[in-house]
């Protein structure tokens, strides 16, 4: 099986999806790996390495897309600037990738219909259940935990106070409130940073159980008024899909938190699923002038109503970051992570030297975008007809 791993080319990505470690336990299992070259430079992990690691160095993406059976990245395909040409359009009938798609984001429709149209078997990164045996697969979890981190620095930048209290000669400047939406991996992440940063941490999740963890690193608890038979899914982990009535009513309950908070940090994320939209423009217009929201949700279409889709922006004086690659901002740490899950999910499908899908096992049925022509995924093709 030959395994290609091109250069990311989404803006400042400097991720790749395999390191000179995971390269050698590919050719170990029997892979031919293709690595572009250059492609692991942005995350510190340079070309003699994958060399020495049994890893095939090539000049042109094009040749990777051509000679592989199984495609790894970071990031969905997008339009190659450079050679004019969208990824998709690189990629062959019957070719396997494996990467965060985010399927069902309105943003990607287009995309993951190039991939159907194309006869790409796709892969989503976001699909892999939080179950026991999948956890050393779970690229979403390691990426939550980067953006959990890295999303409350970049809100110390943005904001214009102290995150902790401080004591001056003229008087005590007090700590900055931030309310954590959302409370798992990235968004318990978020918690337990902004506390060590010395602000005062708020907190709110439909989960009973997530709440409880978010109070056990110090979050104070923002009632939301969701029964827990409301707002936990029928697996008993994952957060439910709530009528647009639920969402009124948790909007209404949380809006003061939001309007008091100088840091806003929107981490609430539906497992495959389009994320709901907790914030609206009318309730960002009622923060304070430069508070800062941080939508992390972004890559399944954002918390906040008008958060802009890979940019920052200020509006109605409250900065919105919408920065899609967040865990990019720590390439060495996220890419360590990210390559060791890719792998063992890649490990995981392959059987005697190829990919085998088999429909019947969660993670597979999880995971799998599209297939002989077609869009299985069933977040996606309930988002694409809502």
């Amino acid at each position: 099986m030959i395994v290609g791993i091109p250069k990311e080319i989404m803006h400042d990505e400097n991720r790749v999806s395999a390191t000179p470690e995971t390269v050698k336990k590919m050719v170990a299992d029997g892979c031919t790996v293709l690595v572009e070259k250059g492609a692991g430079a942005g995350a510190f992990y340079h070309d003699a390495d994958y060399a020495e690691a049994g890893a095939k160095m090539m000049d042109k993406a094009e040749d990777i897309y051509a000679q592989s059976d199984v495609i790894l990245k970071v990031k969905e395909p997008l339009y190659n600037e450079k050679l004019k040409k969208h990824e998709i359009e690189l990629m062959k009938k019957g070719q396997y990738l494996i990467t965060f798609i985010h399927p069902a984001s309105p943003v990607n429709h287009k995309m993951v219909k190039m991939m159907a149209e194309k006869g790409v078997i796709g892969l989503t990164l976001d699909g892999i259940p939080r179950i026991s045996r999948a956890q050393s697969m779970d690229a979403l979890s390691s990426m939550s935990t980067c953006a959990g981190y890295k999303g409350i620095i970049m809100a110390t930048d943005d904001i214009a106070k102290f995150m902790p209290l401080i004591g001056t000669a003229v008087g005590v400047i007090k700590p900055a409130n931030v309310f954590v939406i959302g409370t798992g991996v990235a968004g318990l992440r978020a918690v337990a940073t902004a506390k060590s940063l010395g602000a005062v941490v708020y907190s709110t999740d439909i989960r009973p159980e997530a709440n409880e963890q978010a109070k056990s690193l110090g979050a104070k608890i923002v009632e939301n008024g969701i029964p827990a038979d409301v707002g936990v899914a029928p697996d008993g982990k994952h957060a439910n899909k709530l009528s647009d009535e639920w969402l009124e009513v948790e909007r209404k309950n949380i809006a003061q938190a939001v309007a008091d908070a100088d840091i806003v940090f929107c981490s609430a994320l539906l497992q495959g699923r389009v994320a709901p939209i907790l914030l609206t423009e009318d309730m960002v217009k009622n923060m304070k002038a430069g508070s800062c929201i941080v939508d992390i949700s972004i890559d399944q279409g954002g918390n906040c109503q008008i958060t802009p889709p890979g940019a920052r922006e200020i509006k109605h004086g409250v900065v919105i970051e919408g920065i899609k690659n967040i865990p990019g901002m720590l390439p060495t740490s996220s890419t360590w992570m990210f390559a060791h899950n890719i792998y063992n999910l890649l490990k995981y499908l392959t059987k005697d030297g190829k990919i085998v899908l088999d429909m019947n096992d969660e993670i597979t049925s999880s995971i799998l975008v599209t297939r002989d022509g077609k869009i299985v995924h069933k977040g996606t093709l309930e988002a694409m007809n809502a």
